[in-house]
């Protein structure tokens, strides 16, 4: 659990920095941009290592039985989480509506598997991500973050969809591998 708990600080604490702009900018000025991005991707890939190797070590401590209709919700919540994630991404008309998609498509990844295990290191893993998610979206509208300003041609809005799809199904067959439990039971 350690193991599980330093990785989720590493990686939670690097991704916190440009939520403090100047203390970001002091690094830049200090090292460059180059060096910058060279140790914020090298300690977040440390901090998602740690917390691959943590969740895979820590112990089962059952805290409380997932329902069995979590089971359901999360396939419907999962495939829009993975319609939101690359939308972030590509030009799309719910940007018009939506200024975090990827942040809320981590938060319903997350809050979506909070409720299928009941086990105190998911409660670590996918909490800490839900909380740090919710936070981020707090920190960018702080920070000014906006909606696209234009309407765009609808067949920008299939591309995501199509990319969820994908991916759900690719992560649908490959959970039992990846994760050592079926995606739908």
């Amino acid at each position: 659990m350690e193991l599980l708990i330093l990785g989720m600080v590493i990686f939670m604490a690097v991704h916190l920095i440009p939520s403090f702009a100047e203390f970001r900018r002091k690094l830049i000025k200090f090292r460059g941009e180059a060096a910058y991005m060279i140790g914020y991707s090298g300690i977040a890939l440390t901090g998602l290592v740690l917390i691959i190797l943590g969740k895979g070590r820590a112990d089962y401590i059952p805290i409380w039985d997932p329902p069995d209709w979590g089971y359901l919700l999360i396939q419907i919540t999962m495939l829009l989480a993975l319609i939101l994630i690359p939308a972030a991404y590509l030009p799309t008309n719910l940007k018009r509506f939506m200024r975090h998609p990827f942040l809320t498509g981590l938060a319903l990844w997350a809050l979506s598997h909070l409720l299928v295990n009941g086990d105190l290191a998911s409660i670590v893993l996918f909490g800490g991500f839900g909380m740090f998610a919710l936070f981020d979206v707090w920190s960018a509208n702080r920070r000014g973050a906006t909606t696209l300003d234009r309407k765009l041609p609808i067949y920008r809005d299939l591309i995501p969809i199509a990319v969820g799809l994908i991916l759900y199904v690719v992560i649908v067959q490959l959970h039992p591998y990846l994760f050592g439990v079926p995606a739908i039971p």
